[in-house]
């Protein structure tokens, strides 16, 4: 059974750093995309960041861009997502997800989230 579990999530001030990992299961992680996500209260969900497992390619959304990263380390098949610089505006519950391609996309599995709240 495929399963993406997140963790690292918490209270932080802005300006802090938090590093959110994705421990993945069920499936041969170098075949897959792996993706974060947040939704804010009110708000819709939005991609943040994502990596190719294969060839380690990544994406950023503008709003993280500089300021997050994101790595994966296949033998342990976990994904992470380093934050920096944290803004308020970053407050959000993040959801991993992965996708059967080698290639970032529409994803097909989803983790059930990890709470970031950015204090100002």
């Amino acid at each position: 059974e495929v399963q993406l579990v997140e963790s690292g999530g918490g209270l932080v001030q802005a300006g802090g750093s938090l590093r959110l990992s994705c421990a993945a299961s069920g499936f041969t992680f170098d075949d897959y995309a792996i993706g974060w996500f947040r939704q804010a209260p009110g708000k819709e969900r939005e991609g943040v960041s994502c990596i190719s497992s294969s060839d380690g390619s990544t994406y950023y959304a503008d709003s993280v861009k500089g300021r997050f990263t994101i790595s994966s380390d296949n033998a342990k098949n976990t994904v992470y997502l380093q934050m920096n610089s944290l803004k308020p505006e970053d407050t959000a519950v993040y959801y991993c997800a992965a996708r059967i391609a080698t290639q970032c996309g529409g994803m097909d599995y989803w983790g059930k989230g990890t709470l970031v709240t950015v204090s100002s």
